[in-house]
């Protein structure tokens, strides 16, 4: 006996069986591609935490060029001497601590509870880098990265990172040409942690000023730029105690 396909019944039944199949084969899928979801986020923190100590492959005034996903695990294991996470000035060495989730320990603080701060510490050309996640909200969503610093508290480099910024705006935090002011400004305003603020108007636009702890602002991107500033102050404010403890007085 043939179904009448034009009763609404017939809608329904089929509309039904189509979410069943659909979701199930999506279902299916999401859980056979996590572990290389994973993996994937997993390189790509790992390349965001070397290029903030300058391990890269950038030539010349180019573009932000990372070290390849096939070789990030090697280098990774190479220049990162130690994980850790910390708890006021203390520091405790944790095994994968890296893939600790900032925004949720942050969450956390201000719930009043215990938090884990995760902290690297990288050594290249037999120096050491101290580096630090960070969080905050730029114009349109979050915004993150990594600040990397020596025990002088200069920055090293830094690696920013954005969920839903306007192309072309602020979306340049990504960029090259911004990240790399921050190299070799200091973080410290006397003893005081002032951070690095994206300054409209700094009248330093070579940025050759590495004691003014600023930087030149984005081109209409005055939010975001504020972000910026708002998310390195804010970051480094949760570990401030312990960067006492490593600082060179």
């Amino acid at each position: 006996m043939a179904m009448n396909t034009e009763k609404n019944s017939y809608t329904v039944i089929f509309a039904v069986i189509m979410v069943v199949i659909v979701g199930s084969v999506l279902a299916f899928m999401a859980t056979a591609l996590k572990p290389k979801i994973d993996e994937n986020e997993r390189f790509e923190k790992q390349q965001n935490i070397l290029y903030a100590m300058g391990v890269n492959q950038n030539e010349g005034d180019g573009s932000v060029t990372f070290i390849p996903t096939n070789e990030v695990e090697a280098e990774f294991s190479k220049y990162i001497k130690k994980q850790m996470v910390v708890q006021g000035n203390t520091a405790t060495e944790k095994e994968d601590a890296y893939l600790i989730d900032l925004k949720n320990q942050m969450a956390q603080i201000k719930a009043g509870n215990n938090a884990e701060l995760p902290l690297l510490v990288g050594e290249k050309d037999g120096k050491e880098f101290y580096i630090i996640p960070m969080y905050g909200k730029g114009l349109w969503d979050a915004i993150w990265g990594f600040i990397s610093l020596d025990d002088n508290m200069v920055v090293q480099g830094v690696y920013f990172d954005h969920k839903g910024e306007t192309p072309g705006l602020g979306a340049n935090i990504k960029q090259r040409f911004f990240m790399d002011d921050f190299e070799g400004e200091s973080i410290l305003d006397g003893n005081r942690y002032a951070g690095i603020g994206v300054v409209k108007g700094n009248n330093d636009p070579l940025n050759e000023d590495k004691e003014d702890n600023e930087v030149d602002a984005l081109a209409g991107a005055t939010i975001t730029g504020n972000g910026v500033t708002a998310m390195i102050k804010e970051s480094l404010k949760l570990y401030k105690p312990y960067l006492e403890t490593i600082r060179k007085k």
